[in-house]
C-alpha cells in the first residue's frame, strides 16, 4: 500500500503524477492519493473579493485563516475543480478513480482547534473563530471497500469534526495519518521543489537523507510549507510508517523517482 500526497503550489505537475500513478496501478500497485490546492484557492479567493489571510503560530507554522466564507471557497476549489480535474486525468489513463473529500463518509475525522496563539504585526494574538483542525481518525473500512472494489481513492481536505462541522485540515498531516491507518510502508509527499533544501532555492543544497531525530534541527532552515511537510513526516514515522520521501512532482515518473529515493528520504532512528 502506498499513500501519495501532491501539493497545490503553482508549479506542481499533476499530469506527471497522474501518469505515473496510472502506470503503477497497471502493475497492481494499490495507492491512495491526497491532494492540495492552495495556489488555486488563493486565486479564486482574490477573484471573489475575499483575499486569503495566513496565520503564523507562535511555534512558527503558517496556516490559512479559515472563516466560513473561506471554507466555502476552499470546498469549491479543493472538492470541486481540483479533485475532479485529477479524477478526470486518471480516468483518461484507465484508472477507475473516485474523488472524495474528508467530509464524505467521515473519511478524515478530527478535532477543531481551540484558541490559536499567533504572531501578527509583531504582536501575539489569540484567534478563536478559525475553522481548522487536526485529523485524528480515518475511515479505513470505507477506503478498503473502495480499494477492494478496484477503485482508486483521490482525497482532499476538508475533514469533519465529531460534531459534524467541516474543518480545514492540513493535507500533509492528513496524509501522514492516512498512511499510518492503512499500514502503508511509504508516504510520498510531492511538491514543486526537489525536496528539503538547506539553502532554498538552491537545488544543489538538497538534503538527501534524514533520521527522525534530525528533523527538528532541519526545520530551522526549512522554507515555507516545507516545515509542515517535515512535521507530517515525523508524525507518520511515529505512527509506524517505515519511511517518508519528500520529492518533486515535476519530471518523468515522479512517484517512482521518490520511491527510488530521489528527494529527501526520512526514516526512523
Amino acid at each position: 500500500m502506498l499513500v501519495v500526497k501532491v501539493g497545490g503550489a503553482a508549479g506542481v505537475d499533476l499530469d506527471a503524477v497522474c501518469a505515473d500513478l496510472a502506470s503503477l496501478a497497471a502493475e497492481g500497485v494499490r495507492w491512495v492519493l491526497v491532494h492540495g490546492g492552495s495556489h488555486e484557492t488563493n486565486l479564486v479567493s482574490e477573484q471573489l473579493g475575499h483575499p486569503p489571510r495566513f496565520l503564523t503560530s507562535v511555534s512558527g507554522y503558517t496556516s490559512r485563516y479559515t472563516d466560513r466564507r473561506t471554507l466555502e471557497i476552499f470546498e469549491m476549489v479543493y472538492c470541486g475543480k481540483i479533485n475532479k480535474g485529477i479524477v478526470e486525468r486518471l480516468q483518461r489513463r484507465g484508472v477507475d478513480a473516485v474523488g472524495l473529500s474528508g467530509l464524505d463518509g467521515r473519511l478524515l475525522e478530527g478535532r477543531r482547534k481551540g484558541a490559536l496563539k499567533v504572531r501578527e504585526g509583531g504582536k501575539t494574538l489569540v484567534v478563536r473563530d478559525d475553522l481548522s483542525g487536526t485529523v485524528e481518525r480515518v475511515n479505513v473500512s470505507l477506503l478498503r471497500l473502495l480499494l477492494d472494489g478496484g477503485y482508486a481513492p483521490v482525497l482532499s481536505p476538508p475533514g469533519i469534526s465529531a460534531e459534524g462541522e467541516a474543518i480545514n485540515v492540513d493535507g500533509d498531516r492528513a496524509a501522514a495519518r492516512l498512511a499510518a491507518a492503512l499500514a502503508a510502508e511509504t508516504l510520498v509527499l510531492l511538491s514543486d521543489v526537489p525536496g528539503l533544501l538547506r539553502a532554498f532555492p538552491d537545488p544543489g543544497s538538497l538534503v538527501a537523507r534524514l533520521r527522525a531525530s534530525e528533523v527538528p534541527a532541519a526545520a530551522a532552515y526549512a522554507s515555507g510549507r516545507m516545515r509542515t511537510k517535515l512535521l507530517g513526516a515525523t508524525e507518520a514515522l511515529a505512527m509506524g510508517v517505515a519511511r517518508v520521501v519528500v520529492g518533486d512532482s515535476r519530471g518523468e515518473a515522479p512517484v517512482r523517482a521518490a520511491l527510488a529515493g530521489r528527494g529527501t528520504v526520512i526514516e526512523p532512528d
